[in-house]
């Protein structure tokens, strides 16, 4: 019960904590979603990344011309590039232009990778580019990686990626993150002694949600019984010494779990401290939410970064910025304002996935 009371008084401080950052909006985050061509084709890709080249992507120039005109305006240290993809390695410029980012501008910078060409020439450019964080996919054992990727043998590849990437010695943050599904769901044990013996900071889990490919493939999405179970078996490691064990950004969780599986309480970030330049310049939110052409902002070929960031990003920014009846009448809509927005259905009004309403009791 004393938890209890506790954690209501948090959450009431991070209520007015958030309606402080709806109003500062400091950029955090900054996503750049470098290319949307990807060497795999995983079932789950928020993104529809394929094998195929856009025509309309970004020149070396292009991106290094925006991210020295945020520098000019903005303060670069306090800024991290989160490099997405796609994959990211598949763009050969990649390391010039992070290169140019840190060492010229001064920003701080990590990527998410699937890890399939981490090989060692990559690991000495990623090095020479000051990259500071990283997060790896790991989605299974062995088969079941393989076959949620697409690429045959991917997995090994991977495990021996992530080993020479240790060996060089030079991450601030090593990460796995690994989206659980109907078909590993029964693999956590398994997985975790195998991230145990990679020596890794922190092991990322996430539940497969509803957007991008998953749809095709929404037979494999977890259903109540196998959240609670990802979610206790999170919690269970909570003060686990040997690697340290966190949830994805998905929805509100409610007490029994907000703050146990991660070291925060929820609130959606995007367009409040979490913004990206896409793949063809576009100036938009998080990555992952729904390419819906009113939530542009603008694009970074004609418009000029921190006006955008000032001046737009409008709908994002108050407390009803996802109102729905649903969401309204819940106990805990103060705190969670609506949820993620890259599980937001724009064209009904509704959140297709709350963590809180599948999981509480009745």
């Amino acid at each position: 019960m004393l938890k209890k009371i506790y954690k209501l008084g948090e959450l009431t401080l991070m209520k007015n904590y958030i309606k402080q950052e709806y109003k500062k909006h400091t950029l955090i985050d900054l996503f750049w979603e470098c290319t949307l061509t990807c060497n795999a084709k995983c079932k789950h890709c928020g993104s529809n990344a394929e094998t195929k080249k856009y025509d309309d992507e970004l020149t070396t120039d292009e991106i290094k011309k925006a991210l020295k005109q945020i520098a000019n305006d903005m303060d670069a240290s306090k800024i991290l590039i989160n490099v997405t993809g796609g994959e990211p390695l598949v763009r050969k410029d990649l390391y010039e232009v992070m290169e140019y980012a840190t060492n010229e501008l001064g920003f701080h910078w990590g990527m998410t990778t699937n890890g399939i060409l981490l090989n060692d020439e990559n690991i000495s450019k990623l090095k020479k580019a000051n990259m500071e964080t990283i997060s790896i996919s790991l989605d299974g054992l062995e088969k079941t990686h393989d076959d949620f990727r697409g690429v045959p043998g991917s997995y090994n590849t991977i495990i021996n990626n992530i080993k020479k990437l240790k060996q060089a010695n030079f991450i601030k943050h090593l990460q796995v993150t690994t989206v659980f599904h109907k078909e590993n769901i029964n693999q956590l044990d398994e997985l975790y002694n195998t991230m145990l013996k990679l020596d890794l900071d922190s092991w990322r889990l996430v539940s497969m949600d509803p957007i991008g490919r998953a749809n095709e493939n929404n037979n494999l999405l977890l259903d109540k019984k196998e959240i609670k179970q990802l979610l206790d078996f999170i919690k269970s490691k909570k003060n686990d010494k040997n690697l340290e064990l966190t949830y994805g950004c998905p929805s509100f969780l409610g007490l029994d779990y907000e703050k146990e599986v991660r070291k925060y309480y929820f609130y959606c970030k995007t367009g409040i401290n979490v913004a990206s330049i896409l793949y063809n310049g576009d100036l938009f939110v998080c990555p992952n939410v729904p390419r819906k052409k009113e939530l542009v902002q603008g694009n970074i070929r004609f418009d000029n970064f921190k006006n955008v960031w000032d001046n737009k990003y409008t709908q994002f920014r108050h407390e009803n910025r996802t109102k729905c009846d649903s969401c309204k009448k819940c106990e805990y809509w103060e705190n969670c304002l609506g949820g993620s927005f890259h599980t937001w259905d724009f064209d009904n009004n509704i959140q297709n996935k709350c963590v809180y309403n599948m999981i509480k009791d009745k």
